[in-house]
């Protein structure tokens, strides 16, 4: 088994002489300038290769494409292993790549996100607070209460009957009556 420096090696290479043929050297009209290489990937035995492609157009163009890689198969794989060196050359399998597909569902998405945000926005330009600009307590808050509770207690002192019994402070003395028990 191969160390994945290797296999990466292999890998960037491959790439590279397979774009470099697709550009160059296949005369097939499927192929075209609208194919694009964009990953590959080798097993750690470093006998089987996946190429993943992208292809630039409708759905007519890349089946066109697919059967044009298919068809250039072998030619790719022997440029492949005259460049590498190697004992035994990988297998090559092209894979179309879902990148493009899904980077196009991602910016569908982000779009949705900012037209949502646009119209939360635009709803509320206009709109007030529920509990007013700032609905925290403040310190000055807190005093004018106090201040109008102390207020609604005295009148109860005025009276007389606020404060209990007649007992003296300590004695245990419930009922008022002043005498220990």
């Amino acid at each position: 088994m191969a160390d994945n420096a290797r296999a990466k090696r292999l890998a960037d290479l491959i790439r590279e002489v397979v774009a470099q043929k697709l550009q160059r050297g296949i005369k097939d009209p499927r192929l075209g300038t609208h194919v694009t290489i964009t990953d590959t990937r080798v097993t750690g035995d470093l006998r089987e290769a996946t190429v993943f492609y992208t292809v630039y157009g409708d759905d007519e163009q890349r089946a066109d494409a697919a059967a044009g890689l298919e068809s250039a198969k072998g030619i790719l794989r022997s440029e492949v292993g005259r460049a590498a060196g190697v004992k035994f050359t990988p297998s090559l399998t092209f894979v179309a790549d879902a990148l493009p597909d899904t980077s196009k569902a991602i910016e569908d998405l982000l779009d949705r996100a900012r037209a949502s945000d646009a119209k939360v926005r635009e709803v509320s330009a206009g709109a007030d607070y529920a509990g007013g600009a700032d609905p925290y307590r403040k310190p000055e808050d807190d005093t004018d209460e106090a201040a109008e509770a102390a207020e609604a207690a005295e009148p109860a002192q005025e009276d007389g009957g606020a404060t209990g019994g007649t007992g003296a402070p300590g004695t245990g003395d419930r009922d008022g009556g002043g005498t220990p028990a």
